[in-house]
């Protein structure tokens, strides 16, 4: 349809410049006459070489002997009329224009056609805005309505603080009375903050939904232009638009596009970027006041932003929006499975406890995979196997059958996996490991997946070592099985994983005695954004690069010296997952005691789930933790 109206356009402005230019070249054979002498037109005339003549004013355009036409221009003393009639010349008149406004206003009409066709092309290269090629300078704020598909608190979950924090503004504009005997005065803007996905565009939406005030919403992005100066009139007029229609909330997402820290980058800074700021800035709170304007605005960069822009009196509110814990997930998973039918077997509470660290987005698209499993197969409803395949794709990958592995490569990746699974069973302080799989995800052969009972908020010394034996344990199974000149390339992500941890571990938390409690991340060298204004010696860059190679070899000594001990029970647990493929938390338990698995697929699928209490947590990094041993492929895979 888009391209049908692009021909269109094309094919009428051909046209209509094709009329224009006949139209101006006048007459066609006028064009292709050729010019004669007033004198050689005279003997013509009198050798009875003419014919016929054509007056137009001045011009006498007549057709000689040779067939050719010819024009000449008559002196203004020149007897022509009586010339041609005592010759017998038959004689033919054009009607002369007493005025030359209709010359004149013809002539413009070139001029008006380029002029439109430039404010068409500009209209379109600045995206149709307001006012077209001329409003430049026109706000990009659209007004939501909200007539179909209206969100109100009742939508939101699982941030119930931040919520009550923009309830708290709604009830100011609704019922203004009830803060302002006692003083009180509208906040002036709200500033909400938190990592992707945790629900502020929806806590904007439903604040629209439920203030019943006009809500006008726009992107950081969509103030700066190419052109110095734009940006600071989009403001100034947004904020004209708002005064009108107050009270009102101008909601502003991803304002770090426009709210960056002045001065800052290469060149001192952008100074369209910093003139949209400082109009934004003066608008908020300056000179004049915007009484019934609140401006909620929402950024995951925090950092960046321009510490004027964050003061009271512009921004009074930073509302934290965080990632939800367990109650809030488990409201968030019964908000977005409202239209989607469940099983009887389906328990919220148990998927809310294994998703630490899972935002609201990360939630909505569990139950959407979910969904799509069970429809998949055709099941009328979903149920808790869908959750569980769903959660598994979501953290660990699809699971890639297709892949051809050699019986060598499956060898080696049962007993690298096998060797995560006994460690991190042995060291108390691990988590529970949830699952064990030597079938292919993802980018990995095979990986196992240790997940937190609870949510976690913060961790010690101790349980960082543990979890670094445990992801060197890989590596260790590897040399201890097959010997240190066959080792793969398999353990490259568990020594990116603790190498991380490590440094981590030195450089920001302090735990090194030799290093001591000093941030060197900043600084050191292969950090972007040296903002500690000091540099590292040489020493202490050796120190450091010595205290992460002891962390790391210890971890690694650690694992060895636990699956040296607990060979043969890691023995039974790399032959069970050759032959049943994936286990879960109790099966390994049982196939390390020497037992079968219960409830298992003799054909070596997935065994069906069940509540069971090792295996209700999941990773404890944001969103989808990184799974303990995740074996890389090798070249030849």
């Amino acid at each position: 349809m888009g391209n049908a109206r692009n021909i269109a356009f094309w094919l009428v402005l051909f046209l209509l410049i094709f009329a224009l230019f006949t139209m101006f070249n006048g007459d066609g054979t006028s064009m292709q006459s050729r010019e004669m002498s007033y004198s050689e037109f005279v003997q013509n005339v009198e050798s009875d070489a003419v014919n016929s003549v054509t007056l137009d004013g001045e011009q006498v355009t007549f057709r000689g002997a040779d067939g050719q036409e010819y024009y000449t221009i008559k002196p203004e003393d020149a007897q022509v009329t009586q010339l041609l009639i005592d010759n017998g010349v038959s004689i033919r008149a054009e009607k002369q224009e007493e005025s030359s406004f209709q010359g004149f206003i013809l002539s413009l009409i070139p001029f008006l056609l380029l002029i439109g066709v430039w404010i068409y092309f500009m209209n379109r290269m600045q995206g149709g805005g307001r006012g077209g090629a001329m409003g430049f300078g026109k706000s990009r704020a659209k007004m939501l309505t909200e007539k179909h598909g209206r969100v109100t608190f009742d939508d939101v979950a699982g941030i119930d603080e931040a919520k009550e924090e923009l309830e708290e503004i709604v009830e100011f504009l609704r019922n203004p009375q009830k803060f302002s005997r006692l003083g009180g005065k509208i906040p002036k803007g709200a500033l909400l903050v938190g990592p992707p996905g945790t629900g502020k565009t929806l806590l904007a939406r439903a604040i629209a939904g439920e203030a019943g005030v006009p809500f006008f919403t726009i992107s950081g992005s969509d103030f700066v232009e190419m052109f110095v100066g734009v940006g600071a009139s989009r403001v100034r007029d947004m904020f004209e638009q708002a005064k009108k229609n107050a009270p009102c909330i101008v909601f502003i997402d991803e304002i770090d596009a426009v709210g960056r820290n002045r001065g800052a980058g290469y060149g001192g800074g952008n100074d369209e970027r910093e003139q949209t700021l400082n109009q934004l800035l003066v608008e908020m709170d300056g000179f004049e006041s915007n009484e019934g304007v609140i401006i909620v605005a929402a950024t995951n960069r925090k950092d960046v932003l321009d510490p004027a822009l964050l003061r009271p009196g512009r921004f009074d509110r930073q509302v934290t929006v965080p990632n939800p814990d367990i109650k809030g997930r488990e409201k968030i998973l019964g908000v977005h499975a409202r239209k989607t039918p469940l099983g009887p077997d389906v328990d919220l509470r148990i998927i809310a406890r294994g998703t630490p660290g899972f935002s609201g987005a990360d939630l909505a698209n569990l139950v959407n995979e979910a969904a799509l499993m069970a429809a998949r197969v055709g099941r009328r409803f979903v149920t808790m196997e869908d959750f569980e395949n769903a959660k598994d794709k979501v953290m660990m990958g699809a699971e890639r059958r297709s892949m051809v592995l050699t019986p060598e490569q499956k060898e080696k990746t049962a007993y690298h996996e096998a060797g995560h699974a006994i460690v991190g069973l042995t060291l108390p302080q691990c988590d529970p490991v949830y699952k064990a799989t030597i079938i292919p995800r993802g980018g990995a052969l095979g990986m196992v997946v240790s997940l937190p009972e609870i949510d976690r908020l913060n961790w010690h010394k101790s349980e960082c070592e543990e979890k670094m034996a445990m992801t060197m344990a890989g590596k260790a199974a590897e040399i201890i099985k097959y010997g240190e000149p066959n080792v793969s390339n398999g353990p490259a992500g568990d020594i990116q994983q603790a190498s991380a941890l490590a440094r981590a571990m030195i450089m920001r938390w302090g735990m090194s005695d030799k290093v001591g409690n000093i941030d060197y991340a900043e600084a050191h060298e292969g950090y972007q954004g040296n903002t500690a204004g000091f540099s590292v010696s040489a020493h202490t860059k050796e120190l450091i690069e010595e205290e992460v190679k002891r962390f790391i070899q210890e971890a690694y000594e650690r694992a060895r010296d636990i699956l040296t001990e607990r060979q043969e029970e890691w023995e039974r647990l790399a032959q069970g997952l050759l032959e049943y493929e994936t286990l879960t938390g109790e099966e390994i338990e049982r196939v390390i005691r020497g037992e079968p698995p219960q409830a298992g697929d003799d054909q070596g699928g997935s065994p069906e789930k069940e509540d069971k209490p090792s295996v209700t947590a999941i990773p404890k990094t944001k969103p989808k933790p990184k799974p303990s041993g995740g074996l890389e492929p090798e070249p030849s895979a």
